[in-house]
């Protein structure tokens, strides 16, 4: 089981991710081999948003499947 720590430096050291595609804060559950739970804080200045829609803000599904594999990449 992983170490689980609000320190970003913990997800740092077991993937090569670095902003601005380092798209997992912080790892919230991580059960060896089995099941990761990550968070990924969105704010409205991210990078994407103002050409993925103007004016109306959504996060591009491409990125939201990039977290999900960032995340997975620290559970194995």
């Amino acid at each position: 089981m992983l170490n689980i720590s609000p320190d970003i430096n913990v997800i740092l050291e077991q993937i090569p991710h670095r902003y601005p595609f380092l798209l997992v804060d912080r790892i919230i559950e991580c059960t060896g081999g089995e099941k990761v739970v990550g968070l990924k804080n969105v704010t409205y200045n991210e990078w994407f948003f103002p050409g993925h829609f103007p004016d109306h803000p959504v996060m591009p599904g491409v990125l939201i499947l990039e977290s999900m594999a960032q995340c997975t990449g620290v559970l194995i």
